[in-house]
């Protein structure tokens, strides 16, 4: 009997011992989820800063990213606000050409009807005009994922007028790219430097096939060594 009663009491402690184990468990796993769910709600609150009443992270009208640019705001329409690098990490420049010409490219990313616009607007002389920062999200890339980690540039031109590419286009254009990617730590690659064509989705074909890839990742290198 006294073999039973031991091995008995054994089974008892066992058992207690498991349920124990278990209740520790659930107990360390409850913590664990508690983190993880508050590790997930800082997160989004992180992505979401701008949207809580009375929260606006400080910003000086017409404040430039790039100093040589000059400052037209864009809608607030065709943008939203954002806490880049801080919520979206920046990983990609988007080279655009407007279509059109610089007054009317400007023009309607000033239109809240238009429901678009890039960062920048670069004209055939060279001049810049910075219409969001680049802390914001501009709803250049007709995808989200890709608005949100990237710079838009749009150039002056047609895609199939290779004559409105000039040297001073893209020369302001290298340094502004540059700039971007040193002030991001942006690999000067075509994997990081890309056209609209080559965004997920998209059914634009700007730059264009005249656009001169070679020579501008040349350039951009180039202005980043100076």
């Amino acid at each position: 009997m006294g073999t039973k009663e031991t091995a008995g009491a054994g089974r008892s402690a066992g058992a207690k011992a498991e349920h124990g184990i278990s209740r520790r468990g659930l107990l360390i796993g409850a913590a664990v989820t508690a983190v993880g769910t508050a590790a997930l709600a800082r997160e989004k609150l992180e992505h979401a800063w701008w949207r809580l009443p009375g929260v606006e992270k400080p910003r000086k009208p017409g404040e430039l990213d790039y100093a040589r640019a000059q400052w037209t705001a864009a809608s607030p329409a065709n943008w939203r606000r954002a806490d880049r690098p801080a919520d979206y990490a920046i990983d990609r420049v988007v080279i655009h050409v407007t279509q059109g010409s610089f007054r009317g490219a400007v023009r309607v990313f000033q239109d809240p009807g238009h429901g678009a616009a890039a960062h920048y607007v670069v004209r055939k002389d060279g001049h810049v005009t910075q219409m969001i920062r680049e802390l914001d999200v501009a709803f250049h890339a007709g995808n989200k994922s890709y608005n949100e980690r990237s710079v838009g540039i749009e150039h002056e031109g047609f895609v199939d007028q290779p004559q409105d590419f000039t040297a001073a286009m893209y020369e302001a254009s290298a340094r502004l790219s540059a700039a971007i990617c040193g002030r991001y730590r942006i690999p000067v690659d075509r994997t990081h430097i890309i056209g609209h064509v080559e965004v997920p989705g998209t059914d634009h074909t700007d730059p264009g096939p005249h656009w001169d890839w070679d020579r501008y990742i040349e350039l951009v290198r180039a202005a980043g060594a100076r």
